[in-house]
């Protein structure tokens, strides 16, 4: 699923970025891409959904190295300090995702042990998690972000109190994915019984049986036919018509299916965190299955010592890089913000991160379509000075938990 991006439409200085707006406004397809921005312009992603383990192992990530990563929902921020980077710039323009990985950050440096983390980022139906909050979190955060939580919503509550209940059912994920659901129901099938199954095969039945046949029925059909369908799975506009060419068929039903089969099927459910999220809209308990990499006990300590070294921006990408010094980044995590972006904002974007690429620097990042977004749009100049690992990030997309990318990319900086 697709990230907040931040070379795309998000506001900023009450200004509208004009990355995405690349058609009239009253043009059918200026209609789409300012509906898009206006969905992102809140909280789109709790969790990002890009699977860390794949992250580290194509960055090879190793201790002191110096990373900029887009912040998202900030989970795989915290994965990566388990491995002791020297430095992590966290960028992003969505003003609600600066609060929640500023938030996490906290969490890790202010509360008592790993259980209080745990409860107050992954446990649902906790009205003990804003106390908490108020008594360990808030003193830790910068001003801005306590008065970010604290304020309070139309609904009179305020907004740390997501977090007594399950912030993962919020947001404009949340929302697709209890959108799905209701779908599903319609047609005669409950999701979360995925969650009662017990091995590999069990999960492929439940699929083959309950969930492949909705992608064959009219509604469903017709509604992946819509662009604005795929809106709250982070799919710009630009790249529907990409994935829909796959299909061949006027539709992406056929994509989609073929995702959500990797996402239900590839992996033991015990070890998928963003099967859980999907398909029982929570994490599962200790007996269930197991959490995302940053909340596993073994990585709290490096976690917890290493958070003061992120600082997190509000910024694109290219506006931080052209800030930093020539040759001092080791890692660029990109996640799928190219798949918003025109050629000129590409080569931007690669004119700064090869200016500060260190030697054997690596960028990933990954695409709706499987093909390398880059290929055929950078100028000669800029691609000459990368490798593109390609074997390498075929069999790591195959690896990735989250299922729902055509493809992951490594590219190496040439000596």
């Amino acid at each position: 699923m697709a990230e907040i991006a931040p070379e795309a439409s998000f506001l900023k200085n009450g200004k509208l970025k004009t990355a995405l707006l690349q058609h009239k406004a009253l043009s059918k397809s200026g209609f789409s891409e300012r509906m898009f921005g206006l969905l992102f312009s809140g909280l789109v992603y709790p969790q990002i959904w890009e699977d860390p383990d794949v992250d580290m192992a194509g960055m090879e990530l190793a201790a002191g190295h110096r990373i900029i990563t887009i912040g998202s929902g900030g989970c795989n921020m915290l994965a990566y300090l388990s491995r002791h980077p020297a430095s992590i710039d966290v960028v992003d323009l969505n003003p609600h995702h600066i609060a929640l990985n500023r938030l996490k950050l906290a969490a890790f440096r202010s509360l008592p042990a790993h259980a209080d983390v745990v409860r107050l980022l992954a446990a649902e139906g906790r009205a003990s998690n804003s106390k908490a909050f108020d008594t360990f979190v808030a003193p830790a955060l910068d001003t801005a972000t306590r008065r970010y939580w604290q304020k309070r919503t139309l609904n009179g509550r305020r907004r740390i109190s997501v977090f007594d209940r399950n912030i993962y059912r919020t947001g404009l994920l949340g929302r697709f994915i209890a959108a799905g659901h209701l779908i599903a129901r319609l047609h005669g099938v409950d999701l979360t019984e995925m969650a009662k199954t017990r091995s590999l095969r069990e999960q492929r039945q439940f699929f083959e049986d309950r969930i492949a046949p909705l992608f064959d029925r009219p509604f469903v059909r017709w509604l992946t036919g819509r662009k604005s369908s795929l809106f709250g799975l982070g799919i710009p506009p630009q790249q529907y018509d990409e994935l829909a060419s796959l299909a061949d068929e006027g539709s992406i039903a056929p994509v989609l299916r073929q995702r959500l089969e990797k996402l239900a099927c590839h992996f033991p459910l015990r070890d998928n965190y963003f099967a859980w999220q999907a398909f029982a809209r929570r994490y599962p308990q200790p007996h269930e299955g197991t959490l995302p990499t940053y909340l596993k006990p073994e990585h709290y300590r490096a976690i917890r010592d290493n958070a003061d070294r992120v600082t997190v921006h509000h910024a694109t990408f290219t506006e931080l890089l052209s800030g930093k010094q020539a040759g001092t980044v080791d890692r660029y995590v990109l996640l799928d913000a190219q798949d918003w972006m025109n050629d000129r904002q590409l080569n931007e974007l690669w004119a700064e991160i090869s200016r500060t690429a260190a030697a054997g620097a690596r960028v990933i990042f990954r695409t709706a379509a499987e093909r390398s977004i880059i290929e055929g749009r950078l100028s000669p100049t800029i691609r000459d000075q990368w490798t593109y690992l390609e074997g390498r990030s075929q069999d790591l997309n195959l690896q990735d938990r989250s299922a729902i990318y055509g493809g992951f990319h490594i590219y190496v900086k040439k000596a």
